[in-house]
């Protein structure tokens, strides 16, 4: 690109003087080599000038060029909004040892995301590191519920990243790939290359990295893995479902150095930033959406973007392929099937019985049988709380659930309701398994 600015340089000279200087500064003063490839060099110009320019001005430009090359050449003008929009779409190189990117991630950029009240901290923080990795956030852990745009910032700080640092080596895993490839590299007795990927990177992006908690040998490889990054400086973002002191099976020095970063969550999105998620999905394919139908999208998806997103593909499909007139009648049909999987599921006994023996590392059975030794009675009574707390049955009921009678459930919600007060750790514990019975 220098070589290009340099040769445009001569051939601006010529043009001042076989045009005047007035001249050159009211119609050509904008013009900016783009390309210059087999003989044909590439200029923009905005519209207005160009039209002028073709008219009137091609054949001074064509003996500029002749005077500062010495040959002829081909010039063709274009719009400068192409050269930008073609800039963005083209594959950025990335440094060797980058990894690529999951196929549908591409369009996932700063320019992309939609900025609301739900999400513009976590925002920030991620341009924040995409401008200086290592400087200020480190790590930086972004969380929050499904959908809600934690992938789409971490891919926007990826694209950011090796469009202005072309050298800089960053290596984007999910937790289950971390997972999966250090077992694949023990099996084959390969950890030496394992380490030189993970712990070579510049940048470390882990997506879903709630995937390694309660997975000892990974989170031993992990906690070694962050060690050797952290102390050199080097750029981690990490995202998650939840924050880290709400995974229970974390380990405390991996919770200890999550936490020692910026910790940044995402909220569903409000009314007015599900309205421009919407208009933004729709202008990508030039799908035009009057405002009342945003509006009655919007206000019937409350809680993930990557649905809304669909009801807009959805949408456009029946309008374009099946021939439907585009209005709220149409839009009801496209968003059917997801309102409807957003309908609650009727909690029952048997989810929140075994949600609350898995986070015990117990099972379902354990809780229901005879057993009284101290580990499964507690594990019983967390249960037997959470039933009341979400089910509204008597204690009655209850206690038929675990074959005991009406005197020890009320011994079990008067021992919960103080332990509740006193122990914040089994606070969290419980909100944490009505969460995943609500999710589950």
């Amino acid at each position: 690109m220098d070589e290009l600015q340099g040769m445009y340089e001569l051939v601006k000279d010529r043009l001042r003087e076989e045009l005047s200087e007035t001249i050159f500064d009211v119609w050509l003063r904008e013009m900016e080599p783009v390309a210059f490839e087999d003989g044909v060099a590439t200029l923009a110009l905005p519209e207005f000038k160009r039209k002028v320019t073709e008219q009137k001005f091609m054949e001074p430009i064509h003996s500029a060029f002749r005077t500062a090359l010495g040959f002829d050449v081909e010039v063709q003008l274009v719009d400068p909004d192409d050269v930008r929009s073609a800039a963005k779409q083209m594959p950025t190189q990335a440094a060797p040892g980058t990894s690529r990117l999951p196929h549908g991630h591409e369009g996932n950029t700063f320019e992309t995301f939609v900025v609301g009240g739900s999400n513009k901290f976590a925002h920030a923080a991620a341009l924040s590191v995409a401008a200086n990795p290592g400087k200020f956030y480190n790590p930086l852990f972004i969380y929050g519920n499904s959908g809600l745009g934690k992938t789409h910032l971490l891919s926007a700080i990826y694209h950011e990243l090796i469009r202005n640092l072309p050298r800089i080596s960053i290596v984007y895993a999910t937790g289950e790939e971390f997972t999966n490839e250090m077992i694949r590299y023990l099996t084959i007795k390969n950890m030496t290359e394992f380490h030189h990927k993970y712990r070579g990177a510049d940048v470390l992006l882990i997506d879903d990295v709630q995937f390694i908690a309660g997975k000892e040998a990974v989170q031993e490889e992990f906690f070694h893995t962050f060690n050797t990054l952290n102390e050199s400086g080097r750029q981690i973002v990490l995202t998650s479902d939840k924050p880290p002191k709400a995974m229970l099976t974390l380990e405390d020095r991996l919770r200890s150095r999550f936490d020692a970063g910026l910790i940044a969550d995402i909220q569903p999105p409000d009314l007015e930033t599900r309205m421009a998620i919407i208009i933004r999905k729709a202008a990508d394919t030039s799908f035009e959406i009057p405002n009342d139908i945003v509006d009655f999208i919007a206000r019937e998806l409350k809680s993930n973007i990557r649905q809304l997103e669909g009801a807009v593909n959805r949408l456009e499909a029946l309008v374009t392929m099946r021939g439907m007139v585009l209005n709220i009648r149409t839009a009801e049909v496209a968003i059917a099937d997801i309102v409807s999987e957003n309908r609650p599921i009727p909690v029952t006994i048997e989810r929140i019985v075994e949600e609350t023996a898995r986070s015990f590392q117990l099972t379902g059975a354990d809780l229901r049988s005879k057993r009284r030794n101290a580990e499964i009675s507690h594990a019983r009574q967390v249960a037997m709380y959470i039933i009341s707390q979400m089910t509204g049955q008597p204690t009655k009921a209850i206690g038929n659930e675990f074959s005991r009678d009406h005197s020890t459930v009320v011994y079990a919600l008067r021992e919960m309701r103080t332990e509740l007060q006193r122990d914040p750790g089994l606070r969290k514990t419980v909100q944490e398994i009505i969460k995943n019975v609500q999710e589950s």
